[in-house]
């Protein structure tokens, strides 16, 4: 294969990749998660809760291959594997089906770790000058801040 040459050195290449890995497990555990929740919510917020968690997870799931494709376009192979995930991600588990309440508090980390992933990665890709990655940090994090904060203003 043809070497890579974008003005990002292999170094940086690996260190950007690295933590968008991080990110698209955080991402599609979170997705899972969420689907999950859409599946299984019950109660008198049923219908709100369940229309919220499909728009949620439907937005996620587009993401995914959104970073995907920016760890191959840095020369990486993207991470596609539930054991791959398991071992990337900071996202934890919900150990059982949690009551509609729990969800969004559930949901909430979720998103805010999300955001936090997503933090650590700006060091490295500005470091590379890598401002199209820089482009997707910021509107991956625009929208999780976004999200985070109405799943909090549902809890009030």
């Amino acid at each position: 294969m043809k070497k890579i040459d974008i003005g990002i050195s292999e170094v940086n290449r690996k260190a950007v990749a690295g933590g968008l890995s991080a990110l698209l497990a955080d991402t599609y555990t979170l997705y899972l998660k969420t689907h999950n929740f859409h599946w299984n919510v019950e109660g008198p917020m049923f219908r709100t809760l369940h229309l919220m968690f499909m728009e949620q997870y439907t937005e996620m799931w587009n993401a995914l291959d959104v970073i995907a494709e920016r760890i191959r376009s840095l020369g990486h192979y993207a991470p596609g594997s539930y054991s791959e995930f398991v071992k990337l991600t900071s996202i934890k588990e919900s150990k059982s089906v949690p009551k509609a309440n729990k969800m969004i508090e559930e949901a909430i980390e979720g998103h805010e770790t999300i955001i936090k992933t997503i933090r650590g990665i700006f060091d490295d890709a500005e470091k590379a000058k890598d401002q199209t990655t820089m482009d997707v940090l910021t509107q991956r994090l625009d929208i999780h801040e976004k999200t985070a904060w109405m799943l909090r203003s549902l809890l009030k």
